[in-house]
This record gives structure tokens, C-alpha cells and sequence, in this order.
């Protein structure tokens, strides 16, 4: 198990330890981060109430060291050396940042473990760095930890979005969101490079493992501007599924002018929309900031006719949020993905890449387009 934190949050030292701030403040390149759950121990109430639980007392983690140079032959070197091909001084300890992400991930998903996926997340809005932390936890705790999930690593983007839900904050973290989407984009054109270096020699083979890309709310938003700047001609079939939960993004994306998510099923095998008819956030932010453009996670795409063999749309209006009692989840249906055990079976089947006509639950309405109940 790998669990990483790439982020473009301004970086600070707390004692003696480079650290990512709570600050509503990006930089132009991303870090990376490992987490380490040895000695992790679920917090008891009290631990939780505390001022102090915040940064690593939530979660350790340490922040990768830059690589000496661009490119992944140092991997390249020291995957050979590890095979006995070559000799050479250089060790993962040489690694750096993406280097040693992607060798530490190819390392273990090259395993003999069954459910050894990656998932990417990318957060919504009103999330400081804190937040992010506990957030990691839960998914930790819904992805890894559950047996029926295929996934076993996860890559959590982390952004500056503002520190507070108030309504107006969505003006701020707009903004955010779309500069943060540069770091999609990087990361996706070191992943291809990573591809291209290593596995352009024969003596080494691709682990074939599964990689996917599941955005929440203003998540959506840094995918898109990845999107928007992504040359078709350059994009990798590279993902498995990308799922999109109550996604703030325009419902005319998927439209040939929009040149956006027009391109997912380029760049991925299925593409899930999660959408709740009710939801009260995305009603503010139609109504707010957005001229009155429906939201795609409010009333799914305007149009998908030439590509709905690749799309499916999941209709979560009428779930039942048993999982989180208060206001907030029961009110705002905004986060069904966390208080619905109905929306987080769902979410486990396509993972899975089970048949979407054989996932329980769900009744087929029209064309590629179901109802949750």
C-alpha cells in the first residue's frame, strides 16, 4: 500500500520538517508527499477535539526531495540494477519526486496482490490542508481498507481551496481550481515520460495495473482546465475509469465546442457521472457565479450521443444519506459519495469494472443513463 499527496500549496517549515501550509496560496510547481501509517491510531474523541490536532498529529507524512534531473533514466538504472542486469551506485534513495513515486509504484503494483489499483482523488471545495489530511483517512479507510475494492493505492491532489464553506468562498476557490489544473498536467506528461523512458527497454515490462481518476464538486474543475490544455493528438489511453461526483463544471462540457471533457474517452476507458437533482451547493453556485449555466453534476450532460458507449450517467437524487446524520450531508446533498453506503457500493462496482447493466440497484432509464435507488 502507497499513499501519496501531490500538491501546489506553498511549502513551510515546522519544526525542523518541510510541511504543506493551510494557506489560500498555490506556487507554480507541485511537491510531492508520502503518507506513513506505521504506528497510525484511529484518534479518540477526545484527541479529536484537541487544537493541536492538526498536521502530522493527523497523519505523518514527508515531503519527497526534488529529483537531481528531469527525465526517468535514474529509475530506469536502478530497476536494472535491482534485476541484476547492469551495475551501478544509484538507489531509490537517489529518487526524487515524481522519480520515486512512480518507482515506488511500480514496485508494489508489480506484486502478486489482486487489488492493486490506483486511485486519484481530487477534492471539492472548503478544504485547508488539515482537511485534506483527514480526507485521506477516509478514503483510506473506503478504498484500501474494504476487501471488495480493487484499489490499494491511492494519489491525493491537494489544492488551496479556501478554508471556509460560506457560499462566496466558490468565487475564490474558482480560481484556485483552474490554476491548480497546470499541475494535472503536469503530472500527467511526466507520467507519459515515465511510460516512454522506462518501458521503451526491453527488459522491463509494464505491471498492467489499473489506474483511476475520481474528481469531487470543484475537483472537476482542475480536470477540466487539464483538459482544456491537453493536445488530442498527445493523450494516452492510460486510465481505467474516471468518475465525476457532483461535478461544478458547465452541463455543455461534453459538447464538441467545449473541448473539454469531449476528450475523457480519450484519455480513459469509462466515464461515470454521479449526479443529485437536489443538490443544494451546486444550486448556489449555478445561481452565484456561474450566470445560470446548469451544473453537470446537477443535471448531467447536455450531450454525449457520439461517445455514450463510454459514458454513463448515475441519477442519485433519491438515495437515502445514511451514513452522515448532520445538517450539512442531509441538507446540501452535495457529498453522496460519503453519506450514501447506496452511492459507495456503486462507486466500489465500477471500479471494478463490473457490467453497468449488472450493478445492483440501479434501474436503466434511457440510452446509458441510470436511476440509484
Amino acid at each position: 500500500m502507497s499513499v501519496f499527496i501531490l500538491s501546489n500549496r506553498k511549502i513551510i517549515s515546522e519544526n525542523g520538517q518541510d510541511s504543506f501550509s493551510n494557506e489560500e496560496v498555490s506556487v507554480p510547481n507541485f511537491r510531492i508527499a508520502k503518507c506513513n501509517f506505521d504506528g497510525w491510531k484511529e484518534p479518540t474523541k477526545e484527541e479529536l477535539k484537541k487544537k493541536n490536532y492538526k498536521g502530522r498529529t493527523i497523519l505523518d507524512y514527508r515531503i519527497l526531495s526534488e529529483p537531481q534531473k528531469s527525465g526517468y533514466q535514474d529509475v530506469l538504472e536502478v530497476l536494472k540494477k535491482e534485476k541484476k542486469l547492469i551495475e551501478s551506485k544509484l538507489t531509490s534513495n537517489n529518487l526524487g519526486g515524481t522519480q520515486r513515486m512512480f518507482y515506488d509504484l511500480y514496485k508494489e503494483m508489480s506484486g502478486t496482490k489482486q487489488r492493486n489499483d490506483v486511485l486519484m482523488f481530487i477534492h471539492g471545495y472548503a478544504y485547508d490542508f488539515d482537511d485534506e489530511l483527514q480526507a485521506i483517512l477516509e478514503l483510506k479507510k473506503r478504498y484500501i481498507d474494504n476487501p471488495d475494492s480493487p484499489v490499494n493505492h491511492i494519489l491525493f491532489i491537494s489544492w488551496p481551496a479556501s478554508s471556509s464553506v460560506f457560499p462566496l468562498t466558490y468565487f475564490d476557490d474558482k480560481a484556485a481550481s483552474i490554476n491548480s489544473g497546470n499541475s494535472l498536467l503536469r503530472l500527467f506528461y511526466f507520467y507519459t515520460q515515465f511510460l516512454k523512458d522506462v518501458f521503451s527497454d526491453k527488459d522491463l515490462v509494464p505491471c498492467y495495473q489499473r489506474i483511476h481518476i475520481m474528481a469531487h464538486s470543484m475537483g472537476n474543475r482542475l480536470l477540466q482546465s487539464m483538459m482544456y490544455s491537453l493536445k488530442t493528438e498527445n493523450i494516452a489511453r492510460v486510465i481505467d475509469q474516471v468518475i465525476l461526483l457532483s461535478a461544478d463544471v458547465s452541463f455543455r462540457v461534453f459538447e464538441q465546442q467545449e473541448e473539454s471533457f469531449i476528450k475523457l474517452p480519450k484519455l480513459a476507458n469509462r466515464v461515470s457521472i454521479y449526479i443529485n437533482r437536489k443538490d443544494a451547493v451546486l444550486g448556489v453556485s449555478q445561481f452565484s457565479k456561474n450566470i445560470l449555466s446548469p451544473r453537470l453534476g446537477k443535471m448531467g450532460p447536455s450531450e454525449f450521443s457520439k461517445i455514450q458507449d463510454l459514458i454513463s450517467v448515475i441519477d442519485c437524487t433519491n438515495v437515502k444519506n445514511d451514513l452522515k446524520p448532520n445538517f450539512k450531508f442531509q441538507v446540501g446533498n452535495h457529498w453522496n459519495y460519503l453519506s450514501s453506503s447506496t452511492v459507495q457500493t456503486d462507486i466500489i462496482a465500477v471500479l471494478k469494472d463490473t457490467d453497468q447493466h449488472l450493478i445492483a440497484k440501479r434501474l436503466h432509464v434511457a440510452n446509458h443513463t441510470y436511476l440509484l435507488a
